[in-house]
């Protein structure tokens, strides 16, 4: 299969063109070795070259011989690569030498030396919608900060269709690979995730069979602020007295830091702007797997449950839309947020821009609710003190079907089959 351009090839470039090494840091399988290799000269893959491991584990400067920019794909697998990189870099004093990949953050212990303008991350997600040309990208997030409406025809997407998206995920090895073969391959990633690869994040032993559990509570919980007791007691195995319960949940708070740190769940922060009431702001995150699919792998849901259960259809595709916003927000040196207050006003997404723009996003599944999210959005605009949070660049409602346009009163719509950078 031949390489699908990403939105974050521009920025590994720019960053090469700056920096002695970049980190592209990303769940498994979201195509960094790929991504990597269009920019590298030469490669060496430690989880797949046993030999080469084993020398690095002696002496890893010898992993640093090749053309540059050199790939050192997995390059945790030696840990001391990281300063031995850091080293060469320093010596060397030219940009664009090595490209290290990574499916799991390293603890801080390792990284801890890593000094300005020597290695910078890059940070990859699963592909997006636009990413795997399901999107025809008529409307940009760019251009709606830029003050441009929404404007797009048709793009075809039924709800069928988004079941299938959510289903499938935005893995690269699925593009060519039937819904069943996806299914199949996401539960395998999951089982690997129990068994092995939590253990692997930093050598502590997990009970697969509590690993799976979490995951499960987690997917029922996804794109809600649910609260960690709330998933503790929903994993199940509570002791009556406090001290065992209080244990529990920290073995969940463990469990949940080793799933973020190999990029497998990616919490939605708050947004916190200046409000003109008094309204006090919640600040608990919004929980999201790195792909929507993997919530759906954990329960074992086929698009025909998505489609017979309209309510968790709605989360999942909320999820699928967080996903493909972060991947367009990076590109824009953004962050994506959610808000939500004491007076029960939510907003599902804020894309905020690093110089202070933002922008408002509700996402509904059906084209019914786009009156209603229109309103909380223009409440949400007259709740936020413009004068000194700036006011919205845009305000949209993302909807799985139909056509983009922009409402008399200012509120863009917009179908995910039309959205892009």
């Amino acid at each position: 299969m031949s390489y699908r351009p990403r939105i974050v090839d521009q920025e590994l470039r720019d960053q090469l063109a700056a920096s002695g090494a970049v980190l592209i840091e990303g769940p498994k399988a979201c195509g960094k070795t790929e991504t990597a290799r269009q920019a590298a000269r030469s490669e060496v893959l430690l989880d797949l070259d046993g030999p080469a491991r084993a020398s690095g584990l002696l002496d890893p400067s010898l992993l640093l011989e090749g053309d540059t920019p050199r790939l050192l794909d997995e390059w945790q697998l030696v840990p001391a690569l990281w300063n031995q990189v850091r080293r060469t870099v320093d010596a060397r004093r030219t940009p664009g030498q090595f490209v290290l990949t990574g499916s799991a953050v390293p603890a801080d212990d390792v990284t801890r030396h890593s000094g300005a303008g020597r290695i910078t991350r890059v940070r990859m997600r699963p592909m997006s919608t636009w990413e795997a040309g399901r999107s025809t990208g008529d409307v940009s997030l760019n251009a709606l900060f830029s003050g441009q409406g929404a404007r797009a025809a048709d793009s075809g997407l039924t709800v069928v269709d988004l079941a299938d998206l959510v289903v499938r995920g935005g893995w690269p090895l699925h593009l060519g690979a039937s819904t069943k073969a996806a299914m199949h391959q996401l539960t395998g990633y999951l089982r690997d995730v129990e068994r092995t690869d939590v253990q692997r994040v930093d050598g502590v032993r997990r009970d697969p069979v509590k690993v799976q559990r979490l995951l499960r509570a987690y997917a029922r919980h996804v794109a809600t602020s649910a609260s960690l007791s709330t998933i503790a007691a929903d994993v199940g195995g509570d002791a009556p007295d406090s001290a065992a319960e209080s244990a529990h949940r920290q073995t969940i708070t463990d469990y949940l830091v080793a799933l973020e740190r190999l990029m497998v769940v990616e919490e939605q922060p708050a947004w916190a702007p200046h409000l003109r009431s008094r309204a006090r702001i919640r600040s608990a995150s919004k929980r999201h797997f790195v792909d929507p699919s993997l919530a759906t792998a954990a329960l074992g849901a086929a698009p025909d449950r998505l489609l017979a259960d309209p309510a968790f259809f709605g989360t999942l595709f909320e999820s699928m839309v967080v996903r493909d916003l972060r991947v367009y927000a990076q590109a824009a040196d953004a962050s994506v947020l959610h808000y939500r207050d004491n007076t029960g006003l939510e907003v599902d997404a804020i894309v905020e821009r690093r110089d202070g723009a933002w922008a408002a996003f509700e996402v509904k599944l059906g084209v019914g609710a786009i009156d209603d999210a229109a309103a909380t959005l223009l409440r949400f605009r007259a709740k936020v003190d413009a004068a000194r949070s700036g006011p919205p660049a845009a305000l949209a409602v993302i909807v799985g079907t139909g056509f983009g346009y922009r409402r008399p009163d200012g509120v863009d719509v917009i179908p995910i089959g039309a959205l892009g950078p």
